[in-house]
């Protein structure tokens, strides 16, 4: 397959703090230091003639309700030749945790995320590349706060899987990878804790990114 991605286009990403990951400030401004920048960088070393416009409008603990907040904002008035979208793991928390005010459920994550695409096909004309929510964990011992957010998380990655089949989009089944890796190395040796990943974490990302768009 062909790199999709053609030069000067602007490639737009959106979600949470997996996204977001120091962007808004600093010395990893405006890319952050996750596997947005880690794509970029591969781009330029792979394709350095393209010269992309890279976005990254990842804000840290959002959900989708933050993303339909400030879509017309954050994607539409950007017109984004590509657009990416990596939200739900602070959606599952919340309605875990029954946060009031907070707590988005299976049900309002579908509505809204079903809403936020369909703006994108009706406004823009981007290419749309969808990851799925993640959790870096093994533990099955019944009852366990971990074992239990892994048993929610299918309810999330359901929606993601339904959108990518309805909006036709490309997609990055980031859970599944993971889980694949982890039958083979711990889940510390990735991430601190089961959300937020090392740079050998965000490299799985950006690995899985690229190979959906042809790099």
């Amino acid at each position: 397959m062909p790199f999709a991605i053609k030069p000067t286009q602007t490639v737009l990403f959106i979600g949470d703090s997996i996204t977001d990951c120091g962007r808004r400030g600093g010395a990893s401004a405006p890319l952050g230091d996750g596997y947005v920048r880690m794509a970029s960088e591969l781009i330029v070393a792979k394709y350095p003639a393209h010269r992309l416009n890279l976005l990254n409008r990842g804000i840290s603990g959002n959900t989708v309700r933050d993303l339909h907040d400030r879509w017309s904002d954050d994607v539409i008035a950007h017109k984004p030749d590509w657009l990416s979208i990596k939200i739900g793991i602070n959606d599952l928390h919340r309605w875990h945790n029954n946060v009031a005010g907070a707590s988005v459920s299976p049900k309002e994550f579908a509505e809204l995320y079903d809403a936020i695409l369909a703006r994108v096909k009706k406004e823009t004309r981007a290419n749309v590349v969808l990851v799925d929510p993640f959790y870096l964990s093994t533990d099955t011992y019944p009852g366990t706060p971990r074992a239990i957010i892994m048993e929610k998380l299918p309810l999330y990655i359901k929606t993601v899987h339904k959108m990518v089949k309805k909006y036709k989009t490309r997609h990055v089944k980031t859970h599944e990878v993971y889980q694949k890796i982890l039958k083979h190395h711990n889940p510390e040796s990735l991430c601190p804790e089961p959300v937020h990943p090392y740079a050998s974490g965000h490299i799985v990302i950006a690995h899985e990114w690229l190979k959906t768009v042809g790099w």
